[in-house]
């Protein structure tokens, strides 16, 4: 992330970024932007699905992660400009129509990761205040139980990541740092209730190994749905190379960063399952599954009942999601300005606040994009945080799909870049992508993720049209021209 821009000289008014990110930095990122709402938002659901072994849909959605990052280090090191798979996608198929998609299929799973985030924030602020101030605690200031209060509050918190990121990416960073230290602290105390339960003698350890899922549901069909459902947690670190051209020396520091992220959030997920279901028997996971809060907050309650921390830990909770809305809504607002400067979305969406040059239009935009979203999927789906996290999910499991091909196809051109992935890896990851954000890979009722996923993609179809209407009369072209520059 970028903590300022400046002009690339005093001739001109392009602003320029800063090469800022230095390998701590990076690695600070990469983790902080892996481990945030993901395992809170899905752990339940996993091990509702398929009972004790929660921890191994972790380990096979880490498996597609990693195999799609050698794709991304590959072209990053090749090509290292911030677009992202906008830019392996065009400069793979040279088709302007599919670079926007690949680009608004980013955007919608940026924002979709910000209401799932704030949904889930909203409930756990209300949980830890009714544990402090309400009844359950000193009794000064009643709570409301109803999922209402819940929405106003996901939908403050959306209003209130639009004032930050309109004061600029300097104070994000700040932000940003502080909140991936927290939710490392929280998860920390969920593994630390879990190991101590285990140490009473009070865990069920032959749970860890126990596979039970849905009557009727084979053990494959099980652990096919868990993993595309747990694929959600282990997103972020694609986001990355997006600040390659921020980051010192990116050719040698993001192979070992990107790696390293990725190998810590794993472990740290693992832990988390294993912690679980170790403190919840499988019908408390099954009750608590499709909570709003999410199942760790009742592991937390269950394994120190009456101690202070599970009272506390909501409020970590709170800090530990913001940080995933902070950081994907800042990275879809910034591609919606990139794509607006292109004249591939409406002109108005580059504007740019004077004094802190923030995209101000991109950020509104993406703001109400997410409102919009909180309200209509509360409507929609049994559980808002499952169906956004999941259309999260099936958005990038497209995108990469399209990354891992697209480094198979790049590399008829000359070798550039110092690192090459193996051949099989992009093969393997692009069938195993395509192959999780089938329908065969959602149970029934997960259905309207493919709803929700087309709606966002409709809408960028439409403002892609409006644009290209507008721009045939002004006698412009709608085509990204500067792919590399699409982010800057």
């Amino acid at each position: 992330m970028s903590q300022r821009v400046e002009e690339a000289n005093q001739g001109q008014t392009e602003p320029q970024l800063r090469r800022v990110m230095g390998p701590k930095l990076l690695l600070l990122f990469i983790v902080g932007d892996i481990l945030g709402a993901g395992v809170y938002a899905v752990t339940g659901t996993i091990a509702g699905g398929v009972g004790g072994i929660a921890w191994f849909p972790f380990l096979l959605a880490f498996t597609v992660a990693a195999l799609t990052a050698t794709s991304y280090l590959e072209l990053v090191t090749k090509y290292p400009q911030a677009a992202g798979a906008a830019l392996y996608a065009h400069k793979a198929f040279k088709i302007h129509f599919v670079t926007f998609l690949v680009a608004f299929a980013v955007i919608s799973s940026g924002i979709t990761s910000a209401a799932t985030s704030s949904r889930l924030l909203g409930s756990n602020l209300l949980a830890g205040l009714e544990a402090t101030l309400g009844d359950a605690g000193l009794g000064w200031i009643p709570i409301p139980g109803d999922e209402t209060l819940g929405l106003v509050v996901a939908m403050l918190f959306i209003a209130l990541l639009a004032a930050i990121n309109l004061r600029g990416v300097g104070e994000s960073v700040k932000f940003n740092v502080v909140l991936t230290l927290v939710e490392m602290l929280a998860l920390a105390i969920v593994i630390g209730i879990g190991l101590w339960v285990m140490a009473r003698g009070d865990a069920d350890l032959a749970r860890v190994v126990d596979f039970q899922g849905a009557d009727g549901t084979s053990v494959i069909l099980a652990i096919t749905i868990a993993t595309a459902v747990a694929f959600f947690s282990m997103v972020g670190f694609e986001d990355s190379v997006n600040m390659v051209e921020e980051t010192k020396d990116p050719e040698r520091l993001f192979p070992r960063a990107m790696f390293t992220g990725l190998g810590i959030a794993v472990v740290i997920y693992m832990l988390v399952a294993v912690a679980v279901v170790s403190i919840l028997s499988l019908d408390q996971i099954a009750a608590n599954a499709e909570s709003e809060t999410g199942v760790l907050l009742a592991a937390v309650q269950e394994g120190v009942p009456g101690f202070p921390v599970s009272t506390i830990f909501p409020f970590l909770t709170v800090f530990a999601v913001a940080n995933t809305a902070l950081i994907n809504m800042m990275m879809a607002s910034r591609l919606v300005y990139g794509l607006a400067k292109q004249n591939v979305l409406p002109s108005p969406l580059a504007s740019v606040l004077p004094g802190r040059r923030t995209p101000w239009a991109g950020i509104v935009f993406a703001t109400l994009l997410a409102l919009a979203l909180v309200l209509i999927v509360e409507q929609l789906a049994e559980s808002t945080v499952s169906a956004l996290a999941g259309t999260t999910g099936l958005l990038l499991l497209c995108v990469f799909a399209v990354v891992n091909i697209s480094v198979l196809v790049l590399r008829r051109e000359p070798a550039t870049g110092t690192f090459r992935a193996p051949t099989f890896a992009p093969v393997v990851a692009a069938v195993a992508c395509l192959a999780l954000a089938g329908p065969w890979a959602r149970e029934r009722e997960a259905w309207v993720q493919y709803e929700i996923a087309g709606a966002l993609l409709a809408l960028g179809v439409v403002l892609w049209l409006v644009t290209w209407l507008i721009n045939r009369r002004t006698s412009r072209d709608t085509a990204i021209e500067n792919v590399d520059e699409l982010k800057s």
